[in-house]
C-alpha cells in the first residue's frame, strides 16, 4: 500500500459531493456489548462508561451536522468558516472508534508463535503446528469481531506480482553451460534453487523447473486462482475453519506428496486476515500477527513482512526456552525488533519464552547453582528456572534496549519485559497451573493496552468535539464587537516570530544527528569490506551459494530464504552508521522533555502552548468579554491540529531512518545488476571479484557521503513539512477568529441545546476517568486479599 501524507492542517475546501455526504451509522447496542466480553467485570464498567461518552459525543456530533446542512443546504455561496465547520464535524463523526493495535508475534522457525497465538485465543489447533519445521508459511493475523461465524480472507499475489515472481526464479534456474562436475553438484545443492524449484512445483507440477519464464505463462495451475485473488472462507464452529484454513498457511514439506488443490497455490498467498466471532479472551480492536522471521523472496511478500512489523504498536520476541540464552538467530530477530522501535510506530516490546515446561531434571539439578533450598519435584524445578530465565534476560533485555533507545522510551518504563510461558501447560496442566503458564498474564496485558488507548481517544475525541461547539457557540453570537477582532493581527505578527524560532528550535533539534552520521561514516568506510567478505562467507564455501548470490543481487542485495536467515548487504554495510546515530535518533523521536533541545516533539509542545497562553494573555488584557468562546475555542483546536503532527511524523520517521541503506541500494544497484548476469564456469568467485570492486569503486565516489547527505536532507523535509502544516492550520484558525459578521452568524441553525449536551459530556470525563481508577483500585485490593492461585496442579485422568 502506498504510503499518504496526512491531513493535519483542516484548511477550509470547497463545497463538493462529500460536503453533504451521510454520516457513517452508529453500532448498535448489542454489539457494542459483546466488545466487551473479554475484559473482567471492573473493566468492562469503565469500558462501558467510555463507550457511553462517545456513542453520545457521536450522536450530538451527528445532529449538529444534519441541522448545520439543512441551514446552508440552499445557499449559493457558503462561508469559509462554515464549510471549516461543517468538514470538521464530518471528520469527527467519521472517524474510527479506535485504530487496531497490532500485536507482533515475532520468532524464527519452531519457536512457537502459533502455539502460543492458539493458547491466547483458547483453541487449541487452530492455527497449524508443527514441532521444529517450518509451518506458517505467511503473515496471518487474529482478530475478533461481531460476526456471527469463523471467517478467513486469504489475499494472493497480483497477477502482475506473481509474473514478476516467475521472472525472478526462472533467473535463478537457468543453468550455467560448461559447468564441472563439481560445480554441477554444488548448483544443485544451493538453497536459492532448492527453493525456486520447490515453488514452481507446489503450482505447476513436476518437470517445470526446466521451463522458460515463456512457456510458464502459458502454464495453467494445478490450484485454482480466483479472479478477485481473495479465497474467502467461512464456518460456524473454529476446528471447521481450521481445517479448511489449514493447508492454505501451512507449508509444503519438500518431497511431500502433491497433497490437495489448496496447498498448490501457497507460494501465492501473501497475507491470511482470520477473524473470530465475539471473543471473550481477545477484546476487539487487538490484531495478533504472526510473523515469520525471515520475510521472502518475493519482492510483495518481503514489503508486507517490513511494513507489518513497522505498523505494530506492539512487538513480542518469542523464543523457545532451549535457544533464549543466545544464538544468532535469536540475536537477529532482537536486532529487527528493537529496529522496529527506531522506525516505526512500535512503543511496547516483550520477550516470550516458550516452551518453559521443557527441563531435564537430573541435568538441572546438577548444574543448579542457586538456593540452598532442596528441589522436590519436577514443578518446582522448572519454576525455579523459569524465575532465573524472567530475572537474567530481563536485566539482559533492558542493558540492549538502553544503548539503542532513549532513556525515557516508554518500553525502558515496564519493570517486566520478559514472559515465560507454556502453550502446551496450558492445555495439560500437568506440572503448572493455568495461572503459571502465564498465558493468562499475556491477555491481561493485551487488556491493559487497549482499556489505556480507548481512555486516551475518548478523552481527546470528546475534547475535541467540545472544542468544535466552542465555535459553533462564537457564530450564533451576534453582537460581537469589531474592535476585538482587532486584537487578531497582532497574534498573527506573534504566530509568525513563533513560527520562525520553531524553525530554528528544529534546525538545533536535528543538528545533534550531524556528529554521529559523520562518525559512523568514517567507521562505515573502514569496515566495508571486513563485513562484505562476512556476508560472503559460508560454511561450505562457494559450494551451494552461487545462485544465493545471484538471487541476493536479483532482489538488490537482500534475500530472505527459510534456511540461511536473511540476508541483506544494504544494512549490513551501513550498519556502522546506525550503530552511531541510534540512541541519538531515538532521542530526536521521544517524547520526553531533555534539556539539551534533542527532543523534537517538546519544540512543538512548546510553540502550542506559546500559541495558548498569548491568546489567554489577550483575552485578559483586552477583555474578550463577548468572544471568550472564540478564544477557548481556538485554544482546543491548536491543540486538535498539533496532536494531530505526531502521526505525520512518525510516518515519515520510517523514510528516514531507512534513507541510508536505501541510499545504498540504489547506488549498488547497477553492480547488483551486473553481478546477476554472471554465468559459466568460476561464476561464484566472479560474482564475488564483481561485487567487491563495485563496491570499492562505489565508496571512492563518496557513496557513504551520498546516504549522510540524503538523511540529513530527509530531515531537512520533515521540517519543511512541519513548518508549512502549522502555518497553513493556524492562519485558517487566525482568519476565522477576524471574520466579520456579515451574514456569517445568523444564518445558521440553532444548535443550543446540543451545545449544552456537549458542554455536559466535557465534564463528564474527569468523573469517568475517576471512577475507572477507583475501580481498578478495588481490583487490586481485591486480588491481594484473594487467596493464591499457585496451589497444586490438578489431577487429569
Amino acid at each position: 500500500m502506498p504510503e499518504t501524507e496526512d491531513c493535519v492542517g483542516q484548511e477550509p475546501h470547497p463545497v463538493d459531493d462529500d460536503f453533504f455526504k451521510e454520516p457513517m451509522k452508529k453500532r448498535r447496542r448489542s454489539d457494542r456489548d459483546q466488545r466487551f466480553r473479554a475484559f473482567p467485570s471492573v473493566e468492562q464498567s469503565a469500558l462501558r462508561e467510555y463507550e457511553k461518552l462517545e456513542s453520545r459525543t457521536r450522536r450530538v456530533l451527528s445532529n449538529t451536522y444534519q441541522k448545520l446542512i439543512q441551514s446552508v443546504f440552499l445557499d449559493d455561496s457558503i462561508p469559509n468558516g462554515v464549510k471549516y465547520l461543517i468538514n470538521r464535524l464530518l471528520a469527527l463523526i467519521e472517524k474510527p472508534s479506535l485504530d487496531p493495535i497490532y500485536i507482533g508475534l515475532f520468532g524464527s522457525t519452531g519457536a512457537g508463535k502459533s502455539s502460543l497465538i492458539n493458547a491466547i485465543i483458547q483453541q487449541a489447533m487452530f492455527l497449524p503446528v508443527s514441532g521444529e519445521s517450518i509451518c506458517t508459511s505467511c503473515i496471518v493475523q487474529v482478530s475478533s469481531g461481531c460476526c456471527e461465524q469463523y471467517e478467513a480472507k486469504i489475499h494472493l499475489l497480483s497477477n502482475q506480482e506473481w509474473k514478476q515472481e516467475l521472472k525472478n526464479l526462472t533467473k535463478l534456474l537457468h543453468r550455467p553451460e560448461q559447468l564441472g562436475r563439481e560445480e554441477e553438484d554444488a548448483w544443485d545443492r544451493d538453497d536459492a534453487v532448492e527453493e525456486a524449484i520447490w515453488k514452481l512445483q507446489m503450482v505447476y507440477g513436476n518437470g517445470v523447473e526446466r521451463k522458460s519464464y515463456e512457456e510458464l505463462l502459458r502454464a495453467k495451475p494445478k490450484g485454482k486462482i480466483p479472479t478477485s485473488r481473495v479465497i474467502t472462507l467461512k464456518a460456524e464452529e473454529a476446528g471447521e475453519l481450521s481445517l479448511k484454513l489449514d493447508p492454505y498457511i501451512r507449508t509444503q514439506r519438500r518431497g511431500w506428496d502433491e497433497g490437495s488443490a489448496e496447498t498448490q497455490i501457497w507460494p501465492l498467498i501473501k497475507l491470511v486476515e482470520v477473524t473470530l466471532p465475539k471473543s471473550e479472551l481477545i477484546p476487539e480492536g487487538v490484531v495478533l500477527v504472526d510473523i515469520p522471521g525471515t520475510g521472502d523472496f518475493n519482492s510483495k511478500r518481503d514489503e508486507m513482512w517490513r511494513k507489518t512489523i513497522d505498523k505494530c504498536s506492539v512487538i513480542w520476541l518469542i523464543s523457545d526456552i532451549e535457544r533464549v540464552s543466545g544464538g544468532r538467530a535469536h540475536e537477529d530477530l532482537l536486532n529487527e525488533s528493537i529496529k522496529a522501535c527506531q522506525r516505526g510506530f512500535c512503543r511496547d516490546m516483550a520477550l516470550v519464552v516458550t516452551k518453559t515446561d521443557k527441563l531435564h531434571l537430573p541435568e538441572y539439578l546438577r548444574e543448579r547453582k542457586v538456593g540452598s533450598q532442596a528441589i522436590q519435584s519436577q514443578r518446582e524445578a522448572v519454576l525455579e528456572r523459569n524465575e532465573m530465565i524472567k530475572l537474567q534476560r530481563n536485566k539482559v533485555l533492558k542493558e540492549k534496549l538502553k544503548r539503542k533507545l532513549p532513556a525515557d522510551s516508554r518500553v525502558l518504563e515496564d519493570s517486566e519485559l520478559v514472559y515465560t510461558v507454556s502453550a502446551q501447560e496450558y492445555w495439560q496442566q500437568a506440572l503448572l497451573t493455568e495461572e503459571e503458564t502465564e498465558i493468562p498474564k499475556l491477555r491481561e496485558y493485551i487488556r491493559r493496552r487497549l482499556l489505556d488507548k480507548k481512555r486516551r481517544m475518548v478523552t481527546k475525541y470528546v475534547t475535541e468535539a467540545f472544542g468544535l461547539f466552542l465555535l459553533t457557540d462564537s457564530f450564533s453570537c451576534t453582537d460581537n464587537l469589531p474592535n476585538e477582532y482587532l486584537h487578531v493581527s497582532g497574534l498573527r505578527r506573534f504566530v509568525e516570530e513563533k513560527i520562525q524560532l520553531l524553525e530554528k528550535a528544529i534546525d538545533q533539534c536535528f543538528a545533534h544527528i550531524v556528529q554521529p552520521l559523520q562518525e559512523g561514516v568514517r567507521n562505515a568506510r573502514s569496515s566495508y569490506r571486513q563485513i562484505l567478505g562476512a556476508c560472503l562467507v559460508r560454511s561450505r564455501g562457494n559450494q551451494g551459494f552461487h545462485q544465493t548470490l545471484k538471487a541476493v543481487c536479483l532482489k538488490n542485495g537482500i534475500y530472505a530464504s527459510r534456511t540461511l536467515g536473511r540476508i541483506d548487504l544494504n544494512e549490513a554495510i551501513t550498519q556502522p552508521i546506525y550503530e552511531q546515530i541510534d540512541p541519538v535518533f531515538g532521542g530526536i523521536f521521544r517524547s520526553g522533555k531533555p534539556s539539551d533541545g534533542s527532543a523534537l516533539m517538546p519544540h512543538i509542545d512548546a510553540f502550542k502552548h506559546s500559541l495558548q497562553e498569548k491568546m489567554t494573555e489577550i483575552g485578559i488584557r483586552n477583555g474578550w468579554k463577548y468572544d471568550s468562546y472564540k478564544k477557548s475555542f481556538l485554544i482546543q483546536e491548536i491543540s486538535a491540529i498539533l496532536g494531530g503532527l505526531e502521526g505525520h511524523i512518525l510516518r515519515r520517521k520510517r523514510r528516514i531512518y531507512e534513507s541510508l541503506s536505501t541510499s545504498v541500494q540504489n547506488d549498488l544497484k547497477p553492480c547488483y545488476e551486473e553481478v546477476a548476469q554472471i554465468t559459466g564456469k568460476k561464476a561464484c568467485e566472479r560474482m564475488k571479484d564483481v561485487l567487491r570492486r563495485g563496491l570499492d569503486r562505489q565508496v571512492d565516489e563518496g557513496m557513504f557521503e551520498r546516504a549522510q547527505e540524503r538523511m540529513q536532507h530527509q530531515f531537512h523535509q520533515l521540517k519543511n513539512g512541519i513548518t508549512e502544516k502549522v502555518k497553513g492550520s493556524v492562519t485558517t484558525m487566525l482568519t476565522l477568529a477576524s471574520s466579520q459578521g456579515d451574514g456569517l452568524y445568523k444564518e445558521l441553525a440553532d444548535v443550543k441545546s446540543e451545545y449544552k449536551e456537549m458542554e455536559k459530556l466535557h465534564r463528564s470525563l474527569r468523573e469517568v476517568a475517576e471512577n475507572a481508577l477507583l475501580r481498578r483500585g478495588m481490583q487490586d485490593f481485591l486480588l491481594r486479599m484473594s487467596p493464591s492461585k499457585s496451589g497444586p496442579p490438578k489431577t487429569w485422568i
